[in-house]
């Protein structure tokens, strides 16, 4: 996440309970809101510069796409990670 910080320094650096509350209320909401109707819909006010920090970095580990029109979609499984996890074929 330090990487996505030097890119826009004029940003606050999130909590992780921040980040927390967005992946919540995104896996809640899961394809209802675009990236900025879900900022202004959010349950806690956030920076727009932190919150895009926290977008970049939810969609860098794979827990959001967005979809053809701009949707935000969750996509994080842990069930099928904790599957994977336990395959031979894959080294963590």
């Amino acid at each position: 996440m330090q990487l996505l910080h030097k890119r826009n320094s004029n940003a606050r650096s999130p909590t992780l309970q921040t980040v927390l509350m967005v992946e919540k209320f995104i896996d809640d909401n899961s394809g209802e809101y675009k990236k900025t109707e879900l900022f202004k819909k959010l349950p806690k006010k956030v920076m727009w510069q932190t919150f895009q920090i926290i977008m970049e970095y939810l969609a860098s580990i794979f827990k959001i796409v967005y979809d053809s029109e701009g949707y935000v979609v969750y996509i994080w499984n842990p069930e099928l990670a904790d599957k994977v996890k336990d395959m031979p074929e894959i080294k963590l």
